[in-house]
């Protein structure tokens, strides 16, 4: 089955498993369904590329129709965070299985022979950019820049550039990172596509920054959050991604784990004017795989069922879970 923007949001949802009873679900805000967890995504002592033994932000994509001879009929992206990290790719043929790994992991590395050279590259994004027919995959290194590599298969890429940074951002601003990138129109704004992220700003708190784009290429971002930490009751929050439903459009992003280690949600509207906080989209399992933290959800849809696929665990001891609608 083909992922494409519509097909993974129209009607795509959020978990709403309670924190205490494993598997069981609550009622998720704004008339998304409830998920529950199925399985891991990933099995780490059988992974060949595992530096650090943490893996983070997950982002799954669909292959048919796209990608020609692709390994798989879904293909996962994920990283370690701590240095070295490693954009890394894994492959599956549903959403119910354990995913392979692609043995030429990592397939984006921490140094780029006359692009860059930092500690560490992390947070994958993968769009698949119809305009141009290629994937565009956007990740960090480090915290202060987002870049954009592109991919006709998914595996080999060509690196176009820096897309943002904290000098495009106000004076202070440590943070530019976790950006995900959606195919979305704001046409007061001349743009088809629209970026959230994770904004370290001047309080040393961390919220959710955006920006828009005619081209998922060259980027204006708003100089003030999208969503504050302080309008959710929060320290930090991060980890955003956008689901429509019901004519609307939503940010769902996860709180610091002082704070519960939660998914929110925020009505934006379709043209990001509203800001309408409906509360908590996911609570975590207090058990494996979640332990009292969830974050990073990725979402998409296999023989019409939905799914999330998401970070679970500690911030520095994570792995991929997988969570389908019930």
């Amino acid at each position: 089955m083909t992922l494409t923007r519509r097909g993974l949001l129209a009607g795509t949802a959020a978990l709403g498993a309670t924190a205490f009873l494993p598997g069981a679900a609550t009622a998720a805000p704004a008339g998304f369904p409830d998920y529950r967890y199925q399985r891991l995504a990933l099995v780490k002592s059988k992974l060949r590329y595992n530096p650090t033994g943490e893996l983070i932000f997950p982002c799954v994509r669909g292959t048919k129709g796209r990608i020609p001879g692709a390994l798989g009929a879904y293909y996962l992206y994920y990283a370690p965070h701590d240095a070295p990290g490693g954009i890394c790719l894994a492959y599956a043929n549903s959403l119910d299985e354990e995913f392979t790994e692609y043995a030429g992991n990592p397939i984006i590395k921490n140094s780029w022979p006359g692009e860059y050279s930092v500690s560490h590259v992390s947070s994958p994004h993968a769009l698949w950019n119809d305009d141009v027919q290629r994937l565009y995959l956007y990740f960090h290194g480090e915290n202060t820049v987002t870049r954009l590599a592109s991919s006709a298969d998914g595996i080999h890429f060509t690196y176009e550039k820096e897309v943002l940074s904290t000098r495009l951002q106000p004076a202070g601003t440590t943070e530019t990172s976790y950006a995900r990138v959606f195919r979305h129109d704001l046409p007061a704004k001349g743009a088809r596509y629209v970026m959230v992220f994770m904004l370290n700003n001047t309080t040393n708190h961390r919220d959710i920054g955006w920006g828009w784009s005619p081209d998922a290429l060259n980027w204006t971002f708003a100089q003030t959050p999208l969503v504050r930490h302080t309008d959710v009751g929060a320290s930090d929050i991060g980890g955003p991604h956008l689901l429509e439903r019901n004519n609307s459009t939503y940010v769902v992003y996860n709180t610091d784990i002082a704070h519960g280690g939660k998914l929110m949600i925020t009505e934006v509207g379709t043209d990001f004017s509203k800001r309408n906080h409906l509360g908590v989209f996911h609570a975590p399992l207090a058990g494996a795989p979640d332990n009292g933290r969830c974050a990073a959800p990725s979402f998409g849809t296999y023989q019409g069922r939905e799914y999330m696929i998401y970070e679970a665990g500690a911030r520095l001891a994570g792995n991929i879970a997988i969570a389908r609608a019930v």
